[in-house]
């Protein structure tokens, strides 16, 4: 059964609800809320990301997962069956709903992991690196996530369901996200309590340290609460949004490289090849020598009553 990626559809959305905050934003509310270098860069990112996507991430994934489809549900006697021994699963509307909220929980995984990775950060980084927060950040996408993202997703359609289900909810979340990149929608409520909202997201964005590496969630906000990383916006703190090294430029070339430059020059500091690899794979702000912090140290020299520079 073939189906359509709801990006197909969400795109000139995407491009007309910019439009109409822009429009808003600038004529009736905060002319601050876009800057016109930084919208143009985003969108510029944005455009790329979707020429990449369609170029290698679309074929990467129907490599991959109906690879692994195939491998893992191989088709006995007529039926396609998992190699645990059951059926894979079909289309019912139940396997839908089962499907999206896998997706949801590994989408939990994979952007936790790429705050928390730095060599993955460095691709993520991208998508924080304005100090604006608006539907134009939203599509402000880096480019290098589309070769390692499908990895974390592959389990699913490893263990029975169909790989274009898969495709679609991956679609869907991606919807959810874009709209989520909004501050004109307040608290809402009861939903608070389990969907991740607006106002979680803007703690997402923020670069104050109480609120950093917080609310990974897509469509839901369970997975933060049990896993630890829920934050409700506090609304007598001012939001700082944006990185602690930002690149400071609205060249696209410097924007989705410099994080990567970063970590070269860090590990030349030290000859020791565990700290080189830890430059890489440790988590963002880790240091050989104290000269730079991870968040978690952060907050605990923070917690000790310490002044910590960002």
């Amino acid at each position: 059964m073939d189906f359509t990626n709801p990006l197909v559809y969400g795109v000139p959305c995407f491009l007309g609800l910019i439009a109409l905050e822009l429009t808003y934003s600038k004529v009736l509310d905060n002319k601050e809320l876009y800057k016109w270098k930084d919208l143009i860069s985003s969108v510029s990112l944005g455009v790329g990301s979707a020429v990449l996507a369609a170029l290698i991430k679309t074929v990467s994934i129907v490599v991959i997962f109906n690879f692994a489809y195939d491998i893992f549900n191989p088709i006995v006697d007529g039926v396609r069956t998992n190699i645990m021994g059951y059926e894979s699963f079909g289309y019912v509307w139940y396997i839908w709903v089962i499907c999206m909220l896998l997706d949801d929980f590994t989408y939990y995984w994979f952007h936790r992991q790429n705050h928390m990775v730095r060599f993955f950060w460095a691709a993520h980084i991208v998508h924080h690196s304005s100090d604006n927060f608006n539907l134009g950040t939203a599509v402000r996408n880096g480019w290098f996530t589309i070769f390692y993202k499908p990895f974390f997703y592959v389990w699913i359609v490893m263990i029975g369901f169909p790989p274009e289900m898969l495709v679609v909810c991956l679609g869907i979340e991606a919807l959810w996200q874009f709209q989520l990149h909004t501050q004109y929608v307040k608290k809402m409520g009861f939903i608070e309590k389990f969907v991740n909202t607006h106002t979680m997201h803007q703690v997402h964005h923020a670069r104050n340290i109480e609120y950093m590496d917080k609310n990974h969630g897509g469509f839901l906000n369970v997975f933060d609460r049990i896993f630890g990383t829920w934050k409700e916006l506090d609304e007598t703190i001012e939001i700082e949004y944006g990185v602690s090294t930002p690149p400071n430029s609205y060249n696209l070339y410097v924007i989705l490289t410099h994080e990567y430059k970063n970590i070269w020059e860090d590990m030349k500091k030290s000859k020791n090849w565990y700290h080189k690899l830890m430059y890489i794979f440790g988590p963002p702000g880790w240091s050989h020598d104290g000269s730079t912090l991870t968040i978690k140290q952060m907050r605990k020299e923070m917690a000790k009553g310490n002044s910590v520079e960002k």
